[in-house]
């Protein structure tokens, strides 16, 4: 596998289109932080690292809005991937629908929201769109 990242977007997506509750995903650090960034900002419902094997796996546990049955995610977007890399500076931050959706950003401090980044005066690898 050459994007684990795209990888990881692409289960939850079609977890989601499949109305799944619960998706399983192999673990890395990366997309551990990315996981606590969806929690944090309310697009997931709950997460646990499990660790079995040399690798582990997270169990996300998908949100969904009980009257419409629609998930909480919208869209999730790739922006940089291996072929062509996406840097920002903390001047140029991406906006995603105008200040409704998230980007996250992998920096020097961290990997954390376009928000955070921008407060903190730092850019970064603009990882994915979320909304």
């Amino acid at each position: 596998m050459t994007d684990p990242i795209a990888d990881f977007l692409t289960r939850l997506r079609n977890a989601i289109q499949a109305n799944h509750r619960v998706v399983e995903i192999p673990a890395s650090n990366l997309k551990k932080d990315i996981t606590k960034i969806l929690f944090d900002q309310g697009y997931i419902l709950n997460y646990k690292f499990v660790e079995d094997g040399p690798q582990g796996t997270i169990k996300i546990a998908l949100k969904y809005d009980p009257q419409s049955k629609t998930s909480a995610i919208k869209s999730l977007t790739r922006v940089s991937r291996p072929g062509m890399r996406k840097y920002t500076g903390y001047r140029e931050m991406p906006r995603v629908i105008n200040g409704l959706g998230i980007a996250i950003i992998s920096t020097s401090k961290g990997v954390m929201t376009n928000k955070a980044a921008a407060e903190l005066k730092i850019g970064g690898e603009v990882l994915c769109y979320v909304y």
